[in-house]
């Protein structure tokens, strides 16, 4: 379930008398879906029935929802019918209790209620409730009235759901030939939802029924894979095996990629080779597929083997598509071999083979970079200018442009020479972490970097909460924190130019909505904060975001504010909701694993994973995290590495290139998640001591030495 952002507008809404008649800690509990929330709603209840208070009808729309989302449809009912709240709540107070009649079983009273919605609500509940009816209208019998209602929802949004219930409408209006592409729809394109399977089942019911190709098949078979479901996606190629679809060669080798593909999944490591080896023997496409993730799978062994395959499968399969992936791996390879010769030859012949290839600018990089290991400066300038010309638009031009100027000063140029280049990269690309190492290798020539930003974020100046804000602070403050979620949303979604965007942005900051006011930022302000360097836009994209939660425990951890907030900045853009495919959760993305190690160290009960979600706790755990790992590691380099891919790669890293300077080491890190997560929290942390530092001190400098770590420290 989505979590409402608006932990900072909730903090607004209880710091004063203006809270109403929940209590904050309900409030809290709510958003944090405790098991204890439903309880404290009656509580608040009660006592406001008992005192006869004014906001008796938006506690019982509270109290309705929350045993509506824990199955009470009587409780609900209850609560919800008669219940009187103020215009803004009025659509969402119809549209629950449309929820609670419709899982009562009562489709025509709940088709009622969700028209009562219909005809109040905002673009943010338009949908659902229009959605919602259509699915009653359909449940209470009448199809004809149900039809166009999900037609235009479907179309709209076609998600699994209202596809689904789309082709059951069609259906009932005499459809089939649109009720068939449902269907077929939901079963290929969500294979692993559980609409999949009934989808499947309501065809096979058609007369004649329709029947999967070998394609589709494998459509299915690979989006179970992706969603995780091996042993389905091994079931559907038992399917297809049952159903003789794989006729010829070509079809029999296709399968078999397939099939290896999830042999491999489930551990089946004997029999995904025997597949493979039968796919190799397929056309040239499928035999160049198979000969590729033989060598993708032996980069997880051994590099030797790997790069022989690549070499292999570019030699045998020139024209296939996995041929130019090969050949830059090639190159990679050697790289991270420290075969910077090897890399050069390499990265050269992919250049003219695959001239095509969308890596060409990363190809030109690896072969500068190669260039630069070998000291061979006046080749690798050659190749970067090479870059910056063909790929000007390339995210890889500031680097590009430091590294030129690195070059000569590690040739021995001087000022003169040099100094101009790292100026370039500071005013062309003032954000960014080759800005920061441009700075700090002028401060090295004596010389005073231009000013990448002239002044510090000031935010907007504005007052109040605008009207497209009040149904939100309406939601939020009746605890309905994921609809007023959506109702921000809907409302910036609407937002069409950068005057309206930074006056949106101005109000969201005002009430602590700090992500969705970097969200709005970031899809309409990028010019003005960094082409401009407006102050106005800059703030919602580096706001000192949950400030008094960071300071507070910053100072007791004893770690950088501003590192906590390029960390938050990285991990969740300020977004307390955000989860993660890996369970990372909340402004700091603390996993439930950690965070137990964490309350273990800090001799504390453990926490509820949903409570990860919390801003005060994700930020004093991630506070605390930083700490340690800044005593360990003593460099933001090395802690933002290890807060990426934990502290043994780390170690492991510096152990092996710790010798080189910072800037050789960032660039040499193997992973590439990792590499960008180094620059980009760098290049932040830096910023925000640029901006919000002590104006009157010494600029902050960046250690270009990657120090030891300690032995002992954190290891989680």
């Amino acid at each position: 379930m989505r979590r409402w952002t608006g932990w900072g507008l909730l903090a607004v809404l209880t710091s004063g008398s203006g809270a109403g008649a929940q209590s904050a800690s309900t409030l809290e509990a709510v958003r944090l879906h405790r098991a204890d929330a439903r309880t404290r709603a009656q509580t608040d209840l009660q006592a406001c029935e008992a005192s006869r208070c004014a906001d008796a009808g938006r506690l019982s729309l509270l109290v309705g929802t929350l045993a509506l989302a824990e199955g009470d449809v009587e409780e609900a009912r209850a609560r919800l019918t008669g219940a009187q709240v103020a215009e803004p709540l009025q659509p969402y107070l119809a549209y629950y209790l449309g929820q609670a009649h419709f899982y009562a079983g009562d489709a025509e009273a709940a088709a009622a209620a969700f028209g009562r919605a219909l005809d109040k609500a905002s673009p943010a509940l338009t949908a659902r409730a229009r959605t919602r009816r259509g699915e009653a209208l359909l449940a209470a019998g009448k199809a004809k009235e149900a039809a166009p209602l999900l037609e235009a929802a479907a179309t709209e949004t076609p998600t699994v759901e209202l596809l689904f219930q789309r082709a059951e409408a069609r259906g009932a209006v005499g459809n089939a030939t649109g009720q068939r592409a449902d269907l077929r729809a939901v079963a290929l394109r969500f294979p692993a939802h559980p609409y999949a399977t009934e989808a499947l089942a309501a065809l096979e019911a058609l007369k004649p029924p329709p029947r999967l190709s070998l394609a589709e098949h494998l459509q299915r078979t690979r989006g179970l894979l992706d969603a995780g479901a091996t042993s389905r996606a091994l079931e559907e190629l038992e399917t297809l095996a049952a159903a003789k679809l794989a006729r010829t060669p070509v079809d029999r080798a296709r399968v078999a990629l397939v099939r290896a593909q999830v042999l491999f999944t489930a551990g089946k490591k004997k029999e995904a080779q025997e597949q493979l080896a039968l796919a190799r023997k397929g056309p040239p496409g499928v035999a160049a597929e198979a000969a590729y993730l033989t060598a993708r799978r032996a980069l997880k062994e051994d590099n030797a083997t790997a790069r022989q395959l690549m070499v292999a499968l570019e030699k045998d399969f020139p024209k296939e598509g996995a041929a130019a992936e090969a050949g830059f791996f090639v190159g990679w390879l050697d790289i991270q071999a420290g075969h910077f010769e090897d890399a050069v030859k390499s990265f050269t012949a992919f250049e003219q083979r695959h001239a095509a290839s969308k890596r060409q600018d990363e190809a030109l990089w690896y072969r500068a970079f190669a260039h630069l290991r070998l000291e061979q400066h006046p080749q690798a300038r050659e190749v970067l200018d090479a870059l910056v010309n063909r790929f000007p638009k390339s995210s890889l031009v500031p680097q590009a442009r430091y590294w030129k100027a690195r070059s000569h000063a590690l040739q021995g140029a001087g000022a003169d020479v040099t100094a101009p280049g790292y100026a370039t990269v500071i005013t062309g690309a003032p954000n960014s972490y080759y800005a920061l190492l441009a700075t700090e290798r002028l401060r090295e020539l004596g010389q005073e970097p231009p000013a990448g930003f002239p002044e510090s974020p000031r935010p907007p100046v504005g007052q109040g909460v605008p009207p497209e804000l009040e149904r939100g602070v309406a939601l939020a403050q009746a605890g309905l924190f994921r609809d007023a979620a959506e109702e921000v949303q809907a409302r910036t979604a609407r937002i069409r130019d950068a005057e309206q965007a930074l006056a949106f942005a101005g109000a969201l900051l005002r009430l602590g909505e700090f992500g969705s006011a970097h969200a709005v930022a970031a899809r309409h302000l990028w010019g003005r904060a960094f082409g401009a360097r407006a102050p106005d836009a800059l703030a919602a994209f580096y706001p000192r975001a949950f400030e008094n939660a960071v300071q507070s425990e910053a100072t007791r951890y004893e770690v950088s504010p501003y590192l906590v907030w390029a960390i938050m900045r990285r991990e969740s853009a300020f977004r307390p909701e955000v989860a993660s495919a890996a369970d990372a959760r909340g402004l700091m993305q603390v996993i439930p694993p950690t965070a137990r190690a964490i309350a273990k160290r800090l001799a504390e009960p453990e926490p509820d994973p949903a409570e990860l979600f919390s801003p005060a706790l994700s930020i004093r755990y991630g506070a605390w995290y930083l700490s340690q790992l800044m005593k360990r590691f003593a460099h933001p380099a090395l802690a933002a590495a290890a807060y990426n891919a934990g502290p043994e790669s780390a170690v492991k890293w510096v152990k092996d290139k710790g010798a080189l300077p910072l800037d050789l080491f960032v660039e040499e890190i193997p992973f590439r998640e990792t590499r960008g997560y180094v620059k980009q929290v760098l290049a932040d942390l830096y910023l925000y001591q640029a901006f919000y530092g002590d104006k009157a001190g010494t600029a902050p400098r960046l250690s270009l030495t990657v120090p030891t770590p300690a032995t002992e420290g954190v290891t989680f």
